[in-house]
C-alpha cells in the first residue's frame, strides 16, 4: 500500500475569525483502491507560536521543524498522531538577487502570496498512526514549503513530485496569475533537482513558456531558458476540498490531490539529461471556469 501524508499548520489573522489550524490529508492507494482523507483541526490563535529565525512552529502540543514533526489530533470524526525526522534536506540556493524561490519577487511589498521552499526533498524516519493503523515512514521522502500573506492567487497550477526511481530527483513547478497593487501579471516558478544539481526555469531569469495547456485535471507545460528545455506533464485521479486563505480570512477552498503522475523530461542541447516519472504527485489546479 502507497501512503502519503500533507500536514499544514497555519494562522488566520482574520479579525471575524482569528485562530489557529492544522489541515490533514491522507492518500492510500492499495493496489488501485484509492482512500482520501482529509480534517481542518482549529484551535484558540492563543496556541500557536512561531519562531522568527527558523522555520519552527507549535500549536499546542504539536511541534513542526526542519527537523522533525510530533502531532497528535483527536475529534469525534477523525483522530491521527505520529513522531517523525526528517534527515539530509535539498535547500534551495539563496543569493542576493534570489534569497528565496521567488527570485527578487521577494523584495516586492504588499504582495497578497508569498512562497518558501524549506526543503525540495529528504528522508524519513518514524511512523503516524491512524484509522487503526500504524504506517512506518522508513525509506520514505518528504517535502516543506511555506505560504505567507492574505490570499492564494484566484487562477494558479502547483506540482510537486520527489516520487522518481532516481534517488534524489525533484520538482516544484508554481504558475500563476498574480495581483499586484490593483494590477495582474502572469508568473512562473520551477525547479528541478537532479543529479545534485538545481535547474530554475522562472519568470525573472529570462525563460520562457513554449507550451501551456491546463484542464481540470490535467497540465502540459514546456519551458525554455537558453540551450535547456524542460517538459512537463502531469494528471490527477482524486481531489480533496482544503480551506484556503482569502483576504487573511480561511473561507476559500482549494483541490488538492496527492495522487498525481507526472512525467518530466529535461534536456540541453537537444540531449536529455533526465527523463522519468513520478507517482504520488501532489497537484493543485485552480482554473476559473
Amino acid at each position: 500500500m502507497k501512503t502519503s501524508l500533507a500536514l499544514i499548520p497555519g494562522v488566520s489573522l482574520s479579525k471575524k475569525d482569528k485562530h489557529a489550524f492544522i489541515q490533514v490529508f491522507v492518500y492510500q492507494n492499495n493496489g488501485g483502491e484509492q482512500k482520501l482523507k482529509t480534517f481542518y483541526f482549529r484551535f484558540d490563535y492563543s496556541l500557536f507560536k512561531a519562531d522568527k529565525n527558523e522555520f519552527k512552529i507549535s500549536i499546542g502540543d504539536n511541534n513542526f521543524s526542519k527537523d522533525s514533526v510530533d502531532f497528535s489530533l483527536a475529534s469525534e470524526k477523525f483522530a491521527i498522531s505520529g513522531y517523525y525526522k526528517m534527515k539530509d534536506p535539498i535547500l534551495i540556493p539563496k543569493t542576493l538577487f534570489s534569497p528565496s524561490i521567488m527570485g527578487p519577487f521577494a523584495y516586492l511589498p504588499r504582495m497578497e502570496c508569498y512562497h518558501g521552499i524549506v526543503s525540495m526533498n529528504h528522508t524519513l524516519s518514524g511512523s503516524f498512526s491512524f484509522e487503526h493503523q500504524t504506517i512506518n515512514l522508513a525509506n520514505g521522502k518528504g517535502y516543506i514549503e511555506k505560504d505567507y500573506g492574505r490570499s492564494f492567487p484566484s487562477e494558479y497550477v502547483w506540482v510537486q513530485a520527489n516520487n522518481f526511481a532516481t534517488t534524489v530527483t525533484s520538482l516544484f513547478l508554481s504558475v500563476a496569475t498574480i495581483p499586484y497593487l490593483g494590477l495582474k501579471f502572469d508568473g512562473y516558478i520551477v525547479n528541478f533537482y537532479h543529479n545534485k544539481k538545481h535547474y530554475r526555469f522562472a519568470t525573472y531569469n529570462s525563460s520562457r513558456i513554449i507550451k501551456e495547456i491546463v484542464d481540470k485535471r490535467s497540465v502540459t507545460y514546456h519551458f525554455k531558458k537558453g540551450k535547456y528545455q524542460l517538459e512537463v506533464s502531469a494528471e490527477i485521479d482524486s481531489f480533496v476540498t482544503l480551506a484556503s486563505p482569502k483576504l487573511g480570512a480561511m473561507e476559500n477552498t482549494i483541490k488538492e490531490g496527492l495522487s498525481g503522475q507526472i512525467y518530466v523530461k529535461l534536456t540541453h542541447k537537444k540531449e536529455v539529461v533526465f527523463e522519468g516519472t513520478s507517482t504520488n504527485t501532489g497537484i493543485e489546479i485552480m482554473k476559473k471556469g
